[in-house]
């Protein structure tokens, strides 16, 4: 009888261990999303990087640096040399639109992207037209153009950027790259 007693006291005494555990890891749990979403406040936001404040070490700021935006015309560029003049020059097909590149990214004819034979993946390009001395810089995101007579394929947004006549499948253009 008394082993029976002792037996259901341990029953007891796990059963209601088990039940605070639970309890205490349930209740842990929530208390370290709370104190995770209120430890990081956005303070401000500079130069394309947001400023995290961590509230519970207040002398440590949190620095999350974003991608640059590459659908813009102008970035900091240095010297430039001469890759190739009197290139030809052509845009990609709406086709493509939507489309992975050889380089993973998807393709989308609104940025500033090209396609080159040899260029590394993420080299930034300055393309200028030779008729009418118009440029844009743009970043080699894919293998291209399989036409032996072009020497680069401009996204869509690119091309008309530049183009003297909008009609013009090509024209000819100096690409330039940084030193």
């Amino acid at each position: 009888m008394k082993n029976i007693f002792t037996l259901f006291l341990c029953v007891i005494m796990v059963s209601l261990a088990n039940g605070q555990s639970s309890h205490k890891q349930k209740h842990k749990s929530s208390i370290q999303k709370d104190s995770i979403k209120k430890s990081k406040t956005l303070v401000e936001k500079q130069d394309k990087s947001l400023l995290l404040k961590d509230t519970i070490d207040k002398n440590k700021p949190l620095i999350i640096k974003q991608e640059p935006v590459s659908d813009t015309l102008s970035f900091e560029i240095g010297k430039l040399k001469i890759f190739k003049k009197n290139a030809r020059a052509s845009y990609y097909a709406d086709k493509f639109n939507g489309r992975k590149t050889t380089s993973g990214k998807r393709f989308d004819n609104n940025k500033y992207t090209a396609a080159h034979k040899k260029l590394p993946f993420g080299t930034k390009v300055k393309v200028t037209n030779e008729a009418n001395g118009k440029s844009v810089i743009v970043e080699i995101t894919d293998r291209g153009p399989f036409v032996r007579s072009r020497e680069i394929d401009l996204s869509k947004r690119a091309f008309m950027q530049i183009a003297g006549n909008k009609s013009s499948g090509s024209m000819i253009v100096t690409i330039e790259v940084e030193k």
